[in-house]
């Protein structure tokens, strides 16, 4: 008999295929998250949760107690601060995310942040599709910033960090300076990237790409006190989670010009309120958390999640444990 696997994320036929070699799947086919009163009903016989961040809800006490034969949870996402990580050890299940699959497009949009915030894309897209661009337009009205040998600052360089550094150091001929919590020989000696203390990072960067987890040591990592060190001329750009900036003090920071401009894939309450002042600013680029969002790096990472989970519903030890 198959183990019953429960799946809240929408998958492709390929990946439901390979999920229903080894396992009974059952599916939440409507739209948007599953109701918690209705999954915790669903979950009740099964082995496997297969979700997301944004599909399932929390992973938590209640959950847990309400599925007592559960083996493992799998995330498709890097991130699992949705899964209460101690309640699930106490339960002896095992919890999976999916990453490495999606560093390089996660680090290509970080690119694309830093050069059309660096460079007014978005800004000047506007500007002539509104009719603004005349004969006797004053070109430096168009000026932007250089991005190529420039100072970039990274903070977090794991493995998407180093995907930035990469490209920052072959593509665009920039300095690297990072802050970790422990030192990376390989990306110093690979891109020249030189490890520094944040304060010393944030006050000799031009760009500045925050790509920390959120724990609570991370929690709004990034504050008043933060910007304040930051060149008038620095451009801010998070891709890492909402709650590891304090968006008050950023948009302080952009009004008072205390920073040039920022680029956003979070923000701190998500989806981001219409009447959130950033999204008000010419100066930033606000993108709605598309990280990992394009058609090839979604179905690796759903892919994966499903490997995940039929690794551990067959006995074997799957490629991304977490607890």
């Amino acid at each position: 008999m198959k183990p019953k696997v429960y799946v809240t994320y929408p998958i492709s036929n390929e990946v439901e295929a390979f999920l229903s070699k080894s396992c009974d799947v059952q599916k939440w086919e409507g739209d948007g998250e599953i109701p918690r009163d209705l999954l915790l009903k669903e979950i009740s016989d099964v082995e496997g949760l297969y979700t997301s961040r944004n599909t399932g809800g929390v992973v938590d006490e209640e959950l847990l107690i309400n599925a007592p034969n559960l083996k493992v949870i799998s995330t498709v996402s890097v991130g699992y601060n949705h899964f209460d990580v101690e309640a699930m050890n106490k339960h002896e299940v095992i919890g999976t995310n999916t990453p490495e699959v999606l560093d390089e497009t996660v680090a290509d949009l970080a690119f694309s942040l830093i050069l059309s915030t660096a460079r007014r894309i978005v800004e000047l897209d506007r500007y002539v599709k509104e009719g603004n661009w005349q004969s006797d337009t004053k070109y430096q009205e168009t000026y932007g910033k250089d991005v190529h040998s420039s100072t970039l600052g990274i903070i977090g360089m794991g493995r998407i960090g180093e995907a930035i550094a990469r490209r920052a150091k072959f593509g665009f001929n920039m300095d690297v300076l990072y802050y970790n919590r422990n030192r990376k020989p390989e990306a110093e000696e690979k891109f020249g990237a030189e490890y520094c203390d944040l304060e010393s990072l944030l006050t000799h960067s031009d760009f500045v790409v925050l790509m920390t987890p959120l724990t609570p040591e991370t929690f709004q990592i990034i504050g008043a006190k933060e910007f304040k060190l930051m060149k008038e001329s620095a451009i801010f750009i998070n891709v890492s989670r909402g709650q590891t900036v304090d968006e008050n003090a950023l948009i302080q920071a952009l009004e008072n010009k205390e920073i040039y401009g920022a680029g956003l894939d979070v923000f701190e309450l998500e989806p981001v309120e219409v009447d959130n002042p950033l999204l008000k600013m010419p100066n930033v680029v606000a993108v709605p958390h598309i990280g990992s969002a394009t058609a090839r790096t979604e179905e690796a990472m759903a892919m994966r999640a499903a490997e995940n989970t039929v690794a551990v519903l067959t006995g074997k030890e799957p490629i991304d444990r977490i607890s």
